[in-house]
């Protein structure tokens, strides 16, 4: 009897032990897992350099694959895919079939990033502490249907993104510029090639071609002093000899190099950070928390964000390649200050337009439409990263703010981050007015 009692007892202890182990996972918060895979993925782009329109590319695919498949989850939002070029039939779950939507989600999202990133392992660490949550919440029927389902969403958008032409934009010869007078060459300090020159061919997602906004041209090149082209540049060494410690902050905190080889001496080293791109998802993820959207409004706001980041780095790259307009620092270095260089490290590509004008533009015109004007907010993006944050009165606040930075940073002239803002707001725009969201 008495080892029956103990049998007995034995069993409870298994029992209550592996109730308490389902109890550990607590119930998941939908929204809080897609923040979460949004993370992840900035930080897989970080540790693998993406260049800033590479990484739109990845953060465009990744966010629509998790939209297309949450979206079930409330009837009343439409797909964006079908919206798009390129994209085929989105696949349909079950009818009568119960699934969860967020974990369908999660597995689109990630069966697009493996194919888009490099460090893959990273990613599946992160995957398989997620998944095993959904399975001690789900029935494992109800668990695999879901993640079928995502794997077919994920499927569905790699398919487009394998004739994006990006495959093209690789393994071309080096962009080095030209010794023409007013044309871009490689800058100091490193005088690295060109960066993703053939980006202007890559197709759109929505807009009808990367030439859809042209900005006008740039001041033509001109030796004359009274020049709009010499004044411009003067501009610029004027500024960057008189900043202010605020504009100083300005400038550093819109930085957002991803890759900036930092000299010391004879020691060189680098100091990766955050694209343009990740900062703008940062935003949103701020504004998703603040304003508490449920798992799709935060998984379409995401998406949003993306295709706006996706084809204004496209229509900027085009125009930039068009021109190939050269930096303040050559001009300078050769008319003003052979020895002066600007606040931030010079990007290694074409100076006109501004990118992270167009981009943050682009970014904050379809964020002011999803979540009102004059939405305030803490931006924190970049606290992690380099340990600042600053408060915008609204998000078109923040991307002029981003605009001014690039001048005060001595890396773009005024003219330059202008047309580009207006260029991004024309492509948020164009995205805002064609995609119908919701039923």
């Amino acid at each position: 009897m008495r080892s029956l009692k103990i049998l007995f007892a034995c069993a409870a202890l298994v029992v209550l032990a592996s109730s308490c182990k389902q109890k550990s996972s607590g119930p998941i918060d939908d929204a809080a897992v897609l923040h979460e895979n949004e993370d992840q993925l900035t930080n897989v782009i970080i540790y693998d350099v993406f260049t800033p329109p590479v990484a739109s590319r990845i953060y465009g695919y990744t966010s629509l694959a998790a939209y297309e498949a949450i979206r079930y989850a409330d009837p009343k939002y439409n797909s964006i895919t079908s919206q798009l070029k390129g994209f085929g039939p989105a696949p349909e779950p079950e009818a009568g079939k119960k699934y969860n939507y967020t974990l369908a989600a999660t597995k689109a999202f990630f069966t697009v990033a493996h194919k888009v990133t490099f460090s893959v392992d990273t990613l599946k660490k992160y995957e398989d502490k997620v998944y095993a949550r959904f399975k001690d919440n789900l029935d494992e029927e109800t668990y695999n249907r879901s993640v079928a389902f995502g794997e077919k969403v994920g499927q569905m958008i790699l398919k487009r993104a394998s004739v994006d032409q990006y495959p093209q934009t690789r393994g071309k010869p080096k962009y080095l510029g030209s010794s023409d007078p007013g044309k871009w060459r490689p800058t100091p300090p490193d005088y690295m090639d060109g960066v993703e020159y053939c980006w202007g061919t890559m197709h759109p997602l929505l807009i009808d071609s990367s030439g859809m906004f042209p900005p006008p041209a740039p001041p033509a090149y001109s030796d004359d002093k009274n020049s709009a082209f010499f004044k411009q540049a003067l501009e610029v060494y004027e500024q960057n000899k008189a900043l202010t410690k605020e504009q100083k902050t300005i400038a550093s905190y819109w930085d957002d190099n991803p890759f900036v080889v930092v000299h010391n001496g004879h020691m060189m080293f680098a100091d990766k950070k955050i694209t343009p791109g990740g900062h703008w998802i940062g935003i949103t993820s701020i504004a998703c928390k603040q304003s508490h959207a449920d798992a799709v409004k935060t998984a379409q706001a995401y998406a949003l964000t993306s295709v706006a980041l996706f084809e204004s780095f496209i229509t900027c790259w085009q125009v930039k390649y068009k021109f190939a307009y050269e930096r303040p620092v050559s001009v300078i270095n050769e008319k003003i200050d052979h020895n002066w260089l600007p606040l931030l490290q010079t990007p290694p590509f074409p100076e006109y337009t501004a990118g992270h004008s167009t981009i943050s533009a682009a970014s904050a015109t379809v964020l002011t439409h999803e979540f009102g004007d004059n939405y305030a907010f803490q931006d924190t993006s970049d606290r992690k990263y380099i340990g600042l944050q600053r408060h915008f009165d609204s998000f078109n606040k923040a991307a002029e703010e981003t605009a001014m930075s690039r001048f005060y940073g001595g890396i773009h002239y005024k003219n330059s981050s202008m047309m580009g803002a207006e260029q991004g707001k024309k492509v948020g725009e164009y995205i805002w007015q064609k995609l119908k969201l919701t039923k």
